[in-house]
């Protein structure tokens, strides 16, 4: 396995790092998920990506139990925080109480401590970003947290978010997590050369377009048997 720095940071990410998205505790079963992680882990995958609203929180859990008993110095796990993970007003967005109550609640599920990185899942246009990021620091200056990233921010957002970062003494962000591939290629115009100037690295999502350009969907054959989209 290669290892990465992740944007202008000192942490090293593994090259290919392991989501959980539409799959631990909601399509595969446990036990697959289980064994999916230590697959990974035998490969020398060391970087796990995973967010509150996975499977209505299932997914964490599910990951914290199959990395339990791993030396926890030996990993980089990641969660994100914003869609709602309850019923309420508050629990949802970016708001210093959510961000808060989520994070403690990842933690329970994740078995851990402190996650590597600790993402805003989107842009909060409800909530002051100075709050944001002030609630995110504070994190990290209790070693709850140690980086900060975003996940689908436009180039400005991402932009303003460091300037205020800068000029308040908090950690910048090192990292986003965009949508990505051969058929999606919107961050290139924008996000990328920002986050290129600013040390931002990129976590990409479904760079196989959701398995589109895996080769097993070919054109004008039925769908393969067992696959998540028939």
């Amino acid at each position: 396995m290669e290892f990465r720095s992740l944007g202008r940071s000192g942490l090293k990410v593994s090259e290919i790092s392991y989501g959980n998205w539409l799959t631990h505790g909601s399509q595969v079963e446990e036990d697959a998920a289980l064994a999916c992680v230590s697959a990974a882990l035998d490969e020398g995958v060391t970087t796990f990506d995973t967010a509150d609203v996975y499977a209505g929180t299932r997914a964490e859990e599910v990951l914290g139990k199959a990395l339990d008993g791993q030396r926890r110095e030996g990993l980089e796990i990641f969660t994100k925080v914003y869609w709602p993970t309850g019923p309420g007003p508050n629990d949802r967005g970016l708001s210093r109480k959510h961000i808060m109550e989520s994070l403690h609640g990842s933690l329970r599920r994740l078995r851990t401590d402190y996650v590597d990185l600790y993402q805003a899942h989107r842009y909060d246009y409800e909530t002051p970003l100075e709050e944001t990021l002030r609630a995110f620091d504070d994190l990290v200056r209790q070693g709850k947290v140690l980086y900060i990233g975003v996940s689908e921010w436009r180039a400005d957002q991402i932009e303003r978010a460091l300037k205020i970062a800068d000029e308040m003494g908090f950690d910048r962000l090192v990292s986003n997590q965009p949508q990505y591939s051969m058929l999606w290629r919107v961050i290139e115009g924008e996000v990328v050369p920002l986050c290129e100037r600013e040390g931002v690295g990129q976590i990409v999502w479904s760079p196989i377009a959701q398995g589109v350009l895996s080769g097993k969907y070919l054109p004008g054959q039925p769908l393969p048997e067992g696959s998540r989209a028939k």
